[in-house]
């Protein structure tokens, strides 16, 4: 993982210079968050307002660094770390992108923020669906749940179907910038269906599974 941790460290690094170059020119009350619309709903403090991402960032980091070491499954983690070190760095430059968003907004540049961070979030998810096929039983990532733990098979089969279905979660976020009006629907909806229905597919296997 050394030259994920470099470039990680790198791209945190551009994070806090960006900050740093642009705080004298960021007003005292930051423009932090936005609604579907694009229009400002909430506010920070100038520092958590620019710094908030960075700092994020390598605590985000370090967790990621961390659970390769504590896991009791670290020699599954190891079977697909290629696809968990592209996860680390894309993180990072998601957050990345997320402060330079923020910034250039408050800068005065016009533009729907809304519709520049929900195609980031949607290839969060359309990578996530791709690792989620790669991911051997661990006890940090994936979907974890007390009947996917136990059991291998059931790990993967339900690894499987949540693979398709963060992909589908991906491409429904995707579309829904071209639908302002209802584009919360279109995410939460999308989001909550990836992330449950694999947890009820998980129990009803498990159970199928102890019957034979």
């Amino acid at each position: 993982m050394k030259k994920t941790t470099i470039l990680a460290v790198l791209v945190i690094l551009v994070g806090f210079i960006i900050s740093i170059y642009y705080y004298p020119q960021m007003p005292e009350r930051v423009a932090s968050h936005w609604n579907a619309k694009g229009e400002v709903n909430g506010y920070m403090g100038k520092f958590w307002g620019i710094f908030l991402m960075p700092i994020v960032s390598i605590g985000m980091l370090l967790l990621f660094l961390a659970i390769p070491i504590i896991d009791p499954l670290k020699k599954n983690i190891e079977k697909f770390r290629k696809y968990y070190d592209g996860f680390v760095v894309l993180m990072m430059i998601f957050f990345l992108f997320i402060q330079t968003s923020i910034i250039f907004a408050n800068l005065g540049y016009k533009f729907n923020i809304s519709n520049i961070i929900i195609p980031a979030v949607a290839l969060i998810f359309i990578y996530l669906g791709f690792i989620l096929d790669k991911i051997k039983r661990n006890w940090f990532m994936g979907i974890r749940t007390p009947w996917t733990i136990s059991n291998d098979k059931v790990w993967e089969e339900t690894h499987k179907l949540g693979s398709k279905l963060f992909k589908i979660a991906g491409l429904i976020i995707l579309v829904s910038i071209f639908f302002q009006e209802y584009m919360i629907w279109f995410i939460l909806i999308s989001v909550l269906l990836a992330a449950l229905i694999p947890v009820v597919y998980s129990y009803f296997l498990w159970k199928k599974l102890k019957k034979k």
